[in-house]
């Protein structure tokens, strides 16, 4: 836990003190440490998850249907009423298969069509360790739900052998601390994501702009005092894009290894000049150079030699979760969100966000469709605590809306465009979870 140091913005009338707040980093359920891989494979973690959604769902039955009782997926008799609670899978007739790419007889037209591959056919099983049954009922979408979701159905077996689906209990929102009360002063979080630094459509110009905006050295003196209230900054992935071709798995000459280092030194530059008024996190993203699977460990320091000397710099894991004045932030740099968009439908990403935290499971695709690492006794990607502020990184736009849980939980959802693709500043508000976007 650390209280940001005193910082300054200049004005035309002399300086105006920044605004401070104490940060609390939550990143250690996401950090691979102990871990070593042994071979092992996926199941563990799809075991680990069952048992803690399992037992979380028990304790929600006595609330819900208290007066059936709880069957396996096995000890399932034809007509009788009951309980099941297992994990969701769904048979997907357009997911792309690798043994497609090797197929000895090719059609013609292409393996991959579009970048959604929910089809009218596809049906979802429930499986537990007893064994698994194929579902049915208008209640249970497949285009809604993904595989790797524990829920607990209420139904009963059919003459067929399948599981008729009459009502669905899911985790729900987790248990949330109490938002702290309004201090009276405006304090806010600026979230960019998708810098691309090094892409051949990046300007350097909107680059500065963006610097010069939340350090206070851009505007009036009314810009100048909101720039004051910025007490953290948040880069959500994406950072640099690396010139195409250079890394085919070939040696490297010292002309091209000098390409490939230039993104990063540039984004460097940009962050010691944020770092050195304002605290930061980074987080890494699908194009940086990281890990690729989640949770993807933070960016190295060596890469950032300028915006590392100062201990306003930190570099974080993906997904991130911190604290600010006890108000608690949770978010992606985008993957899971995005994997979800593939595999089912929603109406708009912000209701993608919203099932991750009813399903309480930060990414339910991985590692079915989603790489990550393969835990062996724990799944880091169950939501134990709601987060008062839910941003996902790399969107085609800005979306923000505000959700409340069935115990009281309030939680604002972000959705933070690219700064690519689309020049906006998200901000979002301590004191009332407002969220805004600025034009850079």
């Amino acid at each position: 836990m650390a209280a940001a140091a005193p910082m300054e913005v200049d004005s035309g009338n002399g300086v105006v003190q920044r605004k401070q707040s104490i940060y609390k980093s939550m990143d250690e359920s996401f950090e691979i440490q102990k871990e070593m891989y042994r071979g092992q494979q996926y199941s563990q973690i799809y075991f680990a998850r069952l048992h803690l959604m399992r037992t979380l769902l028990y304790s929600l039955l006595p609330t819900w249907k208290p007066h059936l009782p709880i069957c396996t997926v096995l000890g399932l008799e034809e007509g009788k009423e009951c309980i099941i609670v297992g994990t969701l899978y769904k048979h997907m007739k357009l997911k792309p298969s690798i043994l497609d790419e090797y197929s000895k007889e090719r059609s013609a037209s292409p393996l991959v069509k579009a970048h959604n591959f929910v089809h009218s056919d596809d049906y979802l099983v429930l499986e537990d360790e007893s064994g698994r049954v194929k579902l049915r009922g208008s209640l249970l979408l497949p285009s809604v739900y993904v595989t790797g979701i524990v829920v607990a159905l209420h139904g009963k077996e059919t003459g067929a052998g399948d599981f008729m689906v009459e009502d669905i209990l899911e985790a729900g929102l987790p248990h949330q601390i109490e938002l702290p009360l309004n201090s009276g002063e405006d304090k806010y979080v600026a979230f960019v994501s998708g810098l691309s630094v090094g892409s051949s459509s990046a300007n350097p110009l909107h680059f500065q702009l963006f610097v010069d905006h939340i350090t206070g050295h851009l505007g009036d003196e009314k810009e100048q005092g909101i720039a004051a209230q910025i007490v953290q900054v948040v880069v959500a992935g994406n950072s640099v894009e690396f010139p195409r071709g250079l890394l085919n798995g070939q040696n490297l000459g010292s002309k091209d290894q000098s390409r490939l280092s230039e993104p990063i030194k540039e984004l460097d530059i940009l962050l010691t000049q944020i770092a050195a008024g304002i605290p930061l996190d980074i987080m890494p993203g699908t194009g940086d150079p990281a890990n690729f699977s989640l949770p993807q460990q933070p960016l190295h320091k060596c890469l950032f030699p300028g915006s590392a000397a100062y201990n306003t710099f930190r570099s974080c894991t993906n997904p991130h979760s911190f604290e600010l004045d006890n108000v608690r932030f949770l978010g992606t740099s985008g993957q899971n969100i995005e994997d979800l968009a593939k595999y089912s439908d929603a109406k708009s990403k912000l209701e993608f966000m919203e099932r991750t935290l009813r399903w309480r499971h930060l990414a339910p695709t991985a590692p079915n469709t989603l790489g990550c690492y393969p835990f062996t006794d724990r799944d880091p990607f169950f939501i134990e605590k709601c987060p008062h502020v839910y941003f996902v990184g790399n969107q085609e736009k800005y979306e923000s809306s505000l959700i409340k849980g069935s115990d009281g939980q309030v939680v604002r959802l972000i959705c933070i465009p690219r700064l690519l693709k689309q020049e906006l500043l998200s901000w979002d508000d301590l004191n009332r979870l407002r969220a805004n976007s600025n034009a850079n």
